[in-house]
């Protein structure tokens, strides 16, 4: 679940003030005419307590009106939110979600090493190694967050289930050292690694273990999570970090994360001595350096298993049992030193140095308001991320692959062996087409991951391409020993165009010899077979767009590219050096300057449009939003309905769009709710949650589309459970750097693989109804800085074959039908109000049709609603007033305030829970509540005013009595 954002409770007791100083000051007033109406300014008694008494009452109903006012205005989404049923899962989705979860991890796990067959073990018996074992990774903190409301299978629980006995004297050892796993969270990162140091380890123990086992596994954890990147240089200023000893220090500058510490170091070097066949489990989502595997051989055996949810390890002590047998591949390359990653000089943070005018006073997430000025990233690398560049640089012969890459991207071992033969290559009406026999030749019944790749001519100086690339990708049913399986392999010739973003301006399949082959991983071929294409074929008009496009792509992110020198392979990566250098210019130039915007210079009047006409609003139509379920985007039926809203119903909705879309009674839009969690659905107001699964690195692990469909499948499920209607997830940003500390939360390195994973997971959402925010849309890759105006600077080129690949196969292959933008800019201009990206790629070339709503909605100093709505950002996710309500009213405004309303209602009405109707919803108990109190005021305020006036009668008629008995003595 998400943590409590105190720039939230901020921004709700600012919203809140002028209704608590009304109500004050009502108070006051009242005080005060009660101490100035006194027996020296009013003689007479009744008049003065009648003064009194009206001020009283007349400063209870001014209080009841300021606090109605409150709880309907500013306060209604969060107390809508917060006072929803509270719907939880059934018993038989408990049952198969968690089926699911263990199976998927069943096939994420990636068996890395595996020396003289040390797995499976042999024994039921082995000593577990490593704090970790104790605390292991469940998933990513922030959104990826887990419910507790479930049972957690821990990573001792799993190998216990399976049959294993652990060393319990290790197992306390370590739960005795500490037993919580340090925060990083989202606001607040303890990067500590705690790990028993060796000197602690006694004779005793060691010798107790040898006795107990001659199997070790040793299991060191990496976590991560949303709001930082994992730290490149642990002795860096603001890292949190408390050594595992006071005799030495665990990293030395410039030693990361995500190497061993010392103290791991050392454990590794007493068990290494102690025991000769050691297994290395290695659970995170990030890749890690195994530099040191060279110096132990008695580590025989190494698994990588991603963060594994609330059941999945139990898979672990099945693989290492032998009743699972790994399938899983390697979703990224691992590198043998990380810093040499050529994205690593241009990752992190970096200031622009002239951008005073810019700045913007900012409260962040923990509360505290400083001044924030833009800040910048240089994508130099271009379309050379991960393999493809480590693949090509080798081809190119830049680099000695083996001294560079210890485990390539597709790359996992299995208990039993493959065989794959590659058919004939068939072209027919623009299709590929092959088969690849797949025969189990081992001994042990398993998967297998069929790999295709493509290699395509590339000219010196030309269009950037890379010598190796994934196209497409198969995994066989489990195979028993001696068994085969044909698999049929088939891609579109047009998905081997690449861009040109300089001559053509438009995806071209160039004429030549393309190479396509079958391989084990990235860099293992097994067959090879030439396609030969006679001609180039642009991809520049209507009637001959690429892959399915509505219209033509062409540049729109010139203003992007920046003033970058971008990697080129021309004369064999002659500019490597360059390209690929930190920047050390950190000045904004002019030209950017000018077109930068934030809140401190957009000024909605400066982009208004003489020639727009105001809409209608507030009509009287008697069109229902429920009849437009199933009609078409176009339908003349959807003008009538919008005609009917008001200014105030429209910008309510657009405006509170976060973790639900608001109700807008006059046409039965009933409220909605959307659940945060890549991995799961977390209702992050009511506290439920559902099933947490493996972490999206883990289902790019598996390779298999069947289980991502099936996912999605089951998040539907869980979403009529819940009674959810929209899903924040799946999010498919690249794994552009290791250190990334989202990686948990996206696929892979791979654009296809991360596209593959992504849109079957919508596919099978959305058929049970259940629609999907595709995320973080676009180029959110790092964590650093990402509410700091964070310019992200890439060429067309890689923006399209790279970034935004996942998100377009996304739409046309699973159909999309929501987006949540990224916080950071492209180029010069905020994602979420990002024309280019919002109108003219994703709906006028890709088709979207749907609602886009922002990433969590801060204000930040650049995100506004006037500006967002204007360019495609249809609603806020926020849920308290500030800069996310439309304060023009202008023509153009409006109308594109009705145009984003559209959007939403058009993806809200074709969901789950309009299936039968229009629902029929009860009224919300805090609003119950206040007609409660305003009957009980009424009548309050009816019986004091019937006893203020009867005591001010009786008074006057005391006083008339006794000036009359007065008279009369």
């Amino acid at each position: 679940m998400l943590q409590i954002n105190m720039a939230d409770v901020v921004a709700v007791l600012s919203s809140l003030m002028p209704y608590l100083v009304t109500a004050a000051a009502l108070v006051i007033l009242a005080l005060i005419v009660t101490f100035v109406v006194n027996k020296r300014t009013v003689r007479d008694q009744g008049i003065r307590k009648l003064i009194h008494s009206q001020s009283w009452i007349v400063a209870l109903v001014g209080i009841v009106v300021a606090m109605s006012m409150m709880v309907t205005g500013p306060m209604a989404t969060l107390l809508n939110n917060a006072t929803i049923t509270k719907y939880t899962l059934a018993n038989s989705t408990v049952k198969n979600a968690n089926t699911l979860a263990k199976n998927v991890q069943s096939e994420a796990i990636t068996m890395l090493k595996n020396n003289d067959s040390n797995l499976p073990l042999q024994g039921k018996k082995v000593n577990v190694f490593g704090w970790g074992s104790t605390n292991p990774v469940y998933g990513g903190t922030g959104s990826g967050s887990m419910s507790d409301q479930y049972p957690t299978v821990s990573l001792l629980d799993g190998l216990k289930e399976n049959g294993l006995q652990t060393n319990a004297r290790l197992t306390k050892l370590y739960t005795d050292y500490r037993k919580d796993r340090p925060e990083v969270g989202m606001f607040a990162q303890d990067w500590t690694l705690p790990e028993v140091p060796a000197a602690q380890y006694s004779t005793g123990l060691i010798q107790q273990a040898k006795n107990f086992s001659d199997q070790a596994v040793v299991v060191i954890t990496r976590v991560g999570g949303e709001g930082a990147d994992l730290p490149t240089d642990m002795k860096a200023d603001g890292i949190t970090y408390t050594n595992n000893s006071k005799d030495y220090q665990d990293f030395q500058k410039g030693e990361h994360f995500l190497q061993l510490s010392k103290t791991e170091k050392d454990m590794i070097d007493l068990v290494t001595k102690n025991f000769d066949n050691v297994t290395l489990v290695y659970n995170g989502a990030n890749t890690f350096q195994f530099d040191f595997l060279s110096s132990y051989p008695q580590i025989k055996s190494v698994l990588w298993c991603p963060p594994a949810g609330q059941t999945g390890f139990s898979a672990l002590g099945g693989v290492l049992t032998g009743d699972i047998n790994p399938s899983g591949k390697t979703s990224d390359t691992f590198l043998k030193n990380l810093k040499t990653a050529n994205t690593q000089n241009n990752s992190g943070s970096f200031s622009y140095d002239n951008v005073d005018e810019f700045a913007q006073k900012v409260t962040g997430f923990t509360g505290k308001t400083s001044d924030v000025t833009p800040t910048f990233v240089n994508y130099s690398e271009g379309i050379y991320v991960g393999y493809k560049f480590y693949e090509t640089a080798a081809a190119e012969g830049l680099i000695d692959y083996d001294q560079q890459v210890l485990y390539p991207f597709g790359y996992g071992l299995s208990y039993t062996s493959f065989k794959q033969e590659m058919g004939s290559i068939s072209v027919k009406n623009g299709k590929v087409s092959f088969m690849v026999k797949v025969t189990n030749t081992g001994d042990t019944a398993g998967k297998d991951v069929v790999e295709v790749y493509y290699d395509p001519p590339y000219v010196n100086g030309g269009i950037e391409k890379a010598s190796t690339n994934l196209i497409t990708f198969e995994k066989t049913k489990k195979l028993d020993p001696g068994a085969s399986e044909s698999v049929s392999v088939e891609f579109n010739e047009s998905d081997m165009a690449s861009y040109d973003s300089k001559d053509a301006k438009a995806y071209v399949l160039e004429r030549g010899d393309y190479g396509i082959s079958i391989q084990s991983d990235s860099h293992s071929v097994i067959a090879k077979k030439t396609l030969s294409l006679p001609d180039t074929i642009t991809y520049d008009s209507k009637n001959n767009t690429h892959d399915g496009d509505k219209e033509v792509a062409t540049n729109e992110f010139d203003d992007a590219a920046g003033d970058v020198e971008y990697l080129s392979r021309a004369n064999h990566f002659a500019n490597y050096k360059t390209a690929t250098a930190a920047p050390t210019n950190y000045s904004m130039s002019d030209k950017v300057k000018a077109e930068f915007v934030n809140n401190g210079n957009y000024n909605p009047k400066d982009h208004d449009k003489s020639s727009d006409k105001m809409p209608t609003t507030g009509a009287k139509n008697g069109v229902r939003l429920i009849d437009l379920r199933g009609k078409s985007y176009t339908d003349s039926k959807w003008d009538k309905l919008l005609d009917q809203l008001t200014f105030n119903e429209m910008d309510n909705l657009t405006a509170m769009g976060g973790y639900g879309t608001q109700a807008i009674s006059s046409i039965g839009k009933i409220q909605l709710t959307d659940a945060d969690g890549p991995a799961s659905l977390n209702n992050n107001f009511t506290g439920i949650g559902s099933i947490g699964f493996p972490a999206s690195t883990a289902f790019a692990c598996t390779w298999n589309k069947d289980l991502a469909k099936q996912y999605g499948e089951m998040i539907g499920t869980m979403a009529h459970d819940m009674h959810v209607a929209g899903w924040y997830a799946p999010a498919m940003n690249i794994h552009r750097n290791a250190f990334s500390g989202r990686n948990f939360e996206y696929f892979s390195e791979d654009s296809l693989l991360s596209g593959v994973m992504a849109s079957n997971q919508i596919a099978g959402a959305k058929e049970k109804g259940v629609y999907s925010f595709m995320k973080h849309f676009a180029l959110n890759d790092q964590e650093t800085n990402r509410l700091n105006m964070l310019c992200t600077w890439a060429n067309e080129q890689s923006i399209r074959e790279i970034y935004l690949k996942p998100f377009e196969m996304s739409v046309k292959k699973g159909g999309a039908q929501a987006v949540m933008s990224s916080f950071n800019y492209i180029g010069p201009t905020y994602a979420g109000a990002n024309s280019a990206l919002l109108q003219k790629v994703l709906r006028d070339e890709w088709g979207f049709r749907g609602f886009v709503l922002t990433d969590y909605f801060g204000g930040y100093g650049y995100q506004n609603a006037d500006q967002e709505i204007r360019n495609g950002n249809d609603a806020m996710l926020a849920t308290t007033s500030i800069t996310n309500h439309v304060t023009d009213k202008s023509a153009t405004s409006v109308k594109a305030l009705r145009q984003a309303t559209k959007n939403i209602l058009y993806t809200t009405v074709n969901g789950w829970q309009y299936a039968n109707g229009e629902p029929k919803v009860s009224t919300p108990i805090w609003r119950t509540a206040m007609y409660v109190i305003w009957g009980a005021t009424g009548l309050l305020v009816i019986g004091l005013e019937f006893l203020a006036i009867r005591r001010y009668l009786e008074r006057g008629k005391a006083a008339k009595l006794a000036v009359v008995n007065a008279a009369g003595q």
